[in-house]
């Protein structure tokens, strides 16, 4: 019951400090329509923040940086910094180069809070690694939908879930303290750069990170194009005005329906071992991406139902691909083979 109340504590200050991530992806159609912002600009604000992610992770897995420090403590300081970045966007213009730097700034930031988030939880696990990291994975699951929620909603200012990320990062740099770190940490490592290259030479680490890129792979196409592919499909067979709304909340409803595979999948996988869980999964959601597309145009209600099952798969097997890399790796190692995985 402890370790549970503590990995709620986690996911809830991890979800709130990711909003920094998905703030920019709510209101950029917002921002798009009052700043004009080019179609280049519209993509160089998204891929700024993973440009940021990836550079991030590497100077943090070569330091060996979320063995060596506190993971609470990296975790506060991402937090906090991120949340001042993004508050940044507030007084400078969306499309000048001040932005991306800003958006590039956030990026970074996450790879201190996801991977340590993982590694903090990690650090509590008594048999039941994938419940914990399920719930982590399901945390962010439901922050990735909200943007399509909001954008369903309309009527807000952009300037307000700007606003709201910011805050909520703070009070997660705050909070993140109150989890503590579990038994299972272990002493903190040398700086050793060549540690890296573990995550190949290992045999199962190797493997199981291969996995988890096929899995991203579908996983990111799917939630990139889910909401375009269902407006698309709905303007065939529904009234303009109501289309795009009812994209919006069938998208919402696709991708946060990968929570409950998230947090499902870790309940089973404990059980029934991460091999047989992610087989299963990865069957389930690959059917559903090669015959999805054989509705489109159809029946909205065949449609919506096939795409929910394929969010719940899509998703089910991420927790256990970065469980067993927690498994699996040197105890003194979980933090740096996390942030190199993501």
């Amino acid at each position: 019951a402890i370790e549970g109340g503590l990995d709620l504590i986690i996911a809830l200050c991890q979800v709130a400090a990711m909003s920094l991530w998905f703030s920019a992806s709510a209101v950029l159609p917002a921002l798009t329509a009052q700043f004009r912002l080019t179609p280049f600009v519209q993509a160089a604000l998204t891929s700024a923040v993973q440009l940021g992610f990836v550079v991030g992770c590497v100077a943090s897995a070569l330091l060996g940086l979320a063995d060596r420090v506190d993971p609470r403590r990296l975790f506060s300081i991402a937090a906090a910094v991120g949340a001042i970045a993004n508050a940044g966007l507030l007084a400078v213009d969306p499309s000048s180069a001040s932005a991306l730097a800003l958006r590039a700034v956030t990026g970074i930031c996450m790879a201190g809070i996801y991977p340590v988030g993982m590694k903090l939880a990690s650090t509590w696990a008594k048999g039941d690694m994938g419940l914990m990291v399920g719930i982590l994975v399901g945390a962010l699951t439901l922050g990735s939908a909200s943007p399509h929620l909001f954008n369903a909603a309309g009527g807000i200012g952009w300037q307000v879930p700007i606003a709201v990320a910011a805050i909520a990062a703070l009070a997660a740099a705050g909070g993140i303290h109150l989890a503590g770190v579990g038994p299972n940490r272990a002493p903190s490592p040398r700086v050793d750069p060549h540690a890296v290259l573990d995550a190949w030479r290992d045999i199962p680490l190797r493997l199981a990170n291969l996995g988890y890129l096929g899995h991203m792979w579908e996983l990111y196409a799917m939630w990139a194009w889910i909401g375009v592919f269902l407006q698309a499909s709905f303007a065939l067979t529904m009234p303009a005005d109501s289309a795009g709304v009812a994209a919006k909340l069938a998208a919402f409803a696709t991708i946060a329906a990968g929570a409950v595979g998230s947090v499902g999948a870790g309940l089973l996988a404990d059980k029934l071992g991460r091999t047989t869980l992610t087989i299963a999964a990865m069957a389930i959601s690959g059917t559903c991406a090669a015959t999805v597309g054989l509705l489109f145009g159809g029946n909205a209600a065949a449609l919506v139902a096939v795409c929910i099952v394929w969010g719940i798969s899509i998703v089910a097997d991420s927790a256990q691909f970065s469980a067993s890399i927690a498994e699996l790796s040197d105890r003194s190692r979980v933090g740096t083979m996390l942030t190199l995985q993501t």
